[in-house]
């Protein structure tokens, strides 16, 4: 009783940090039901992204109160991303658990590495360029050829990993898009509600969900992402990337490790 009541705690944890990164929080969930649940990477990965649309939506409630969600661009990103989870969960259920594994830990490792040099190069200060309307973004060729590509890429690892896919989308909109992080963090997590359902749509139908763990470490994340999105605004960015990256770092590596 004792273990499962710690998922909920497990589920609050995490709830802050995904949402303040605008991730869906696999990357957490799925080496906890691994390590000290005995789950199966198949069904952690599924039971992780069932978890992921509670906590999407909760932080989505959250953030469309800040008006800080680009409604048009993450359905242009979703139109793409939902195909792929699907795809992406497809391929989960068959390939080896320890492909699986194995897969997922160096995908931590390559994300972690990515972001640590990114955010220790970033200045202190914002950029002070002129950010794009929701509506000039979905206008412009370029915005729907990026999501057309990347978001299928983001939706296909979400799929086959278990994660919300904000790993990916948050860079496309910052990077690609020239959105401000507070901006794609939202808007990220408002498009990872259609690509997490649409993936656990797959694992549902291969049977892969525990439902009662899903639950109760959703009944955890809710409450943690109402408060990660209003501590958003007064955590330094750059800080909080850093330490998303070490704790990534560590993540993978003990995944690598346990199916090397």
């Amino acid at each position: 009783m004792l273990e499962l009541l710690l998922l909920i705690v497990f589920g609050f944890l995490i709830g802050i940090v995904v949402s303040m990164a605008g991730v869906g929080g696999g990357i957490f969930i799925v080496p906890i039901l691994t390590f000290f649940y005995a789950f199966k990477v198949d069904n952690a990965t599924a039971t992780s992204l069932t978890t992921i649309i509670f906590t999407a939506l909760a932080s989505t409630y959250n953030y469309s109160r800040q008006k800080r969600i680009y409604y048009k661009t993450g359905l242009v990103l979703a139109a793409t991303s939902a195909p792929g989870a699907y795809f992406g969960s497809w391929v989960a259920g068959h390939i080896s658990e320890k492909l699986l594994g194995l897969v997922f830990g160096t995908f931590l490792v390559i994300v972690a590495c990515r972001m640590a040099v990114s955010f220790v190069r970033r200045r202190t200060k914002e950029k002070t360029a002129q950010v794009k309307t929701d509506s000039e973004l979905v206008k412009a060729r370029r915005t729907i050829i990026i999501c057309t590509i990347l978001g299928f890429f983001a939706g296909f690892a979400s799929g086959l990993l278990g994660i919300g896919g904000g790993i990916l989308i948050v860079p496309v909109m910052t990077f690609a898009l020239g959105l401000p992080i507070h901006l794609a963090t939202a808007t990220s997590l408002f498009t990872i509600v259609f690509t997490a359902t649409s993936g656990s749509a797959e694992y549902f139908q291969e049977g892969l969900i525990n439902f009662t763990f899903a639950l109760l470490l959703a009944a955890g994340t809710v409450v943690g992402a109402q408060v990660g999105a209003s501590l958003s605004k007064k955590i330094s960015g750059r800080h909080l990337g850093l330490i998303f990256s070490l704790i990534l770092l560590v993540a993978g590596v003990n995944m690598i490790m346990k199916y090397v």
